[in-house]
């Protein structure tokens, strides 16, 4: 069963749930440490040696802001992506190693701090995994063998959420679009080992030599499981998943909330969706789930048809081989390189696995993990009190901004901007971290079981989730921890979340120029905030209920500028013969676009009608739009962006560099012209908010 938590609708990527009521604690004591002299980056905040001033900024405004270093920037091997937000993931990942190693050498250890000591000596501790081989999932392994009714194929379905397998029907507990003081059961369709149904669908000789590549990695990994014919088998699961394929819906569909929302009684469950044994599903759960909502309700009828028509040794094979290379990473070595050949080197042009250190960390970071154990630790060193005061005036002028904007729409009437309005001033920012610490109290990890110590993890958060299904709603839960390099809003809270890692250049620098931080920072509070009014967080009011609160005439106003925008990004093509879905990512351009306008707005509003002074030579505007498009300096390889095309929600770094095509201010900061290749006319520039 897939695990969902409040992440699942950032705004950001990038994407929890329910646990128990976490016990409030002191926060830690701040580490007082002297503030830099000056700026990180640059003289004002900005790396100046990146750009390529050859280029034109009305050309290409990615490569004008970043082109230097993007020509001679060598990716190394264990990466397929490398820009602004993978440096500080980088630095967060080393500044939590350190933590963990100064916590590991101790003998004084509380007990959290055990856990993770033992959680990190056990993920490092090859020897045994390798000698274990597959043993830590041989009792999984047996389960499955032991299938011979679809009942007991739904029971291992049911069983996902404990032993890390894909399945095709799959859900989690969420919050109640209606009502999010409750918590309701979310299903949906899921069961696919590329990242994409069009991985399986389209006939370009990309995907088809992907597909080849895949048969021979199931039939390579199936091997661990002592299987026989594996190519053969391997195929027959590749068909397997083509039709899980054939019966999803489009990624732009499923983001569409207003197709997702299928509220219906358990007890109605059988009638409306029969051939599917939902008693035994839930059984394996502990939910007892009186209302839940289908959120894709044709793909779910599709799952049911193939769960009854497709050969049960085929599933079997399927699930064998899910179970193997879902857990790979917790397995031994040979079994974990020769899932990396596939889903790194083939599938994201990787070369060369991740340290196992970082490996670790990653593992131990998400929120139901031990993440927020290490969060604490994190942000006692490393996020000085005075961060989280100014990136709480920088929000409130955020607020202020987008307020005064939605005052000026001339494309929005009265009654709607009223709703608007309100639903502005109920934002909840979170910043930092939370107020109330989760508790690990009960939960059991050693240092020579890693895979026990994953499903105690597993069993602990889900026990979490199951006593709070009927409780209402924790609105002090957080969807990412601390040392996440990331943000996101959530709908059903009406809540802007900034966790304490991003908060650093070149998003945010207390010894910056404020040009720097609005157009870095601020247009990231500016996104979050936007998502509350993209084409699908409108949806939902102030409090969180989703419900239309616009008149029909606002409402096509705003389609179709949201169609405009779509069609302007889904131009852009990264790859010969793939372009960006400009409908699949509108939700991000909104964001992007209109957290640009505001955080520009609150920029002005800051000057107090004063002119910005130059400095190395560059106007307030200048350095306001630079620090926006460094934010977005990235490089791929190129089947990490085809993965970001077909599979992700945002556009590729390179493009959302470009945003600021569709402010009048940056024509005129950087003097763009009739001619040059992003100008844009007045009436097709998109504005928003």
């Amino acid at each position: 069963m897939k695990k969902n938590l409040i992440a699942a609708a950032l705004a950001a990527t990038f994407m929890a749930g329910c646990s128990q009521p976490e016990q409030t604690a002191k926060q830690p004591t701040k580490q007082e440490t002297a503030a830099p002299a000056k700026a990180e980056l640059g003289s004002f905040g900005v790396d100046l040696t990146a750009r390529n001033e050859a280029i034109k900024p009305g050309d290409d405004f990615f490569m004008y802001a970043s082109g230097t270093w993007y020509d001679n920037y060598v990716m190394p091997a264990d990466k397929t992506r490398y820009g602004a937000f993978a440096g500080l993931a980088e630095r967060s990942e080393e500044r939590v190693k350190v933590i963990i190693e100064e916590i590991a050498a101790r003998s004084d250890l509380n007990a959290e701090e055990q856990m993770i000591a033992d959680f990190y000596n056990a993920y490092m501790d090859t020897e045994t995994l390798n000698k274990l081989g597959v043993s830590p999932i041989k009792a999984l392994l047996t389960q499955i063998n032991a299938v011979k009714t679809t009942d007991d194929l739904t029971a291992v379905f049911g069983q996902s959420w404990l032993n890390g397998v894909r399945t095709p029907i799959g859900g989690g507990m969420w919050f109640n679009r209606l009502d999010p003081n409750k918590y309701e059961m979310s299903l949906g369709a899921g069961g696919l080992g590329l990242p994409d149904r069009s991985y399986y669908l389209e006939d370009a000789e990309r995907f088809v030599k992907t597909r080849a590549a895949y048969v021979a990695h199931i039939a390579d990994m199936l091997k661990f499981a002592g299987i026989d014919n594996g190519t053969e088998r391997a195929q027959a699961i590749l068909a397997l998943e083509t039709q899980i394929a054939q019966g999803h819906w489009p990624r732009e569909k499923r983001r569409n909330r207003d197709l997702t929302l299928n509220q219906i009684a358990r007890t109605d469950l059988a009638t409306n969706y029969p051939g599917f044994n939902w008693d035994v599903y839930f059984e394996q759960t502990g939910y007892q789930v009186p209302q839940l909502n289908v959120s894709q309700p044709e793909p779910i009828k599709a799952m049911i048809d193939l769960i009854n028509n497709q050969d049960i040794a085929v599933w079997k094979d399927y699930l064998t081989y899910h179970a193997l290379s879902g857990n790979a990473g917790l397995l031994s070595e040979d079994i974990f390189n020769t899932n990396f050949a596939f889903y790194g080197k083939e599938l994201s042009g990787q070369q060369e696995p991740r340290p196992r250190w970082k490996r670790a960390i990653s593992q131990m970071s998400g929120t139901e993990s031990l993440g927020f154990a290490i969060g604490k630790v994190y942000v006692s060193r490393y996020f000085p009190e005075s961060s989280k005061q100014q990136m709480s005036e920088l929000v409130e002028n955020l607020r202020t901004a987008l307020g005064e904007r939605i005052d000026n729409l001339d494309w929005m009437g009265a009654e709607t901007k009223v709703n608007a309005r309100a639903k502005l001033a109920a934002f909840v920012p979170k910043i930092g971290y939370p107020d109330e610490w989760q508790s690990f109290d009960g939960l059991t990890i050693t240092n020579n079981d890693l895979m026990g110590n994953i499903k105690n993890m597993r069993e602990f958060f889900q026990a979490q989730d199951v006593a709070r299904e009927l409780q209402k709603t924790d609105r002090n839960r957080w969807g990412m921890t601390p040392q996440r390099v990331n943000a996101y809003y959530n709908s059903s809270f009406n809540e802007i979340v900034f966790p304490a890692a991003i908060l650093q250049p070149p998003f945010f620098d207390p010894n910056a120029d404020p040009a720097v931080n609005y157009g870095g920072i601020g247009a990231v509070i500016g996104h979050e905030m936007g998502h509350g009014f993209d084409d699908q967080g409108s949806k939902s009011d102030a409090q969180g209920i989703q419900r239309n609160w616009w008149t029909d005439s606002d409402r096509a106003a705003f389609d179709a500028k949201a169609d405009q925008l779509a069609a302007q990004y889904s131009q852009y093509e990264p790859i010969e013969g793939n372009f960006v879905n400009g409908r699949n990512s509108l939700g991000e351009n909104i964001g992007d676009v209109g957290g640009l306008a505001m955080a520009y707005h609150a920029y002005q509003l800051s000057l107090d009608g004063k002119e910005a002074p130059i400095i190395d030579g560059l106007t307030g505007d200048q350095r306001f739009f630079l620090a926006w498009a460094q934010v977005w300096k990235e490089k791929r390889t190129e089947q990490s962006m085809l993965n970001q095309l077909r599979a992700g929600t945002h556009a590729p770094g390179r493009f959302r560099a470009q945003a600021p095509r569709n402010h009048d201010a940056w024509y005129k900061a950087f003097n763009v012209q009739p001619g040059d290749a992003l100008y844009l006319p007045e009436d097709q520039r998109v504005r928003i908010w």
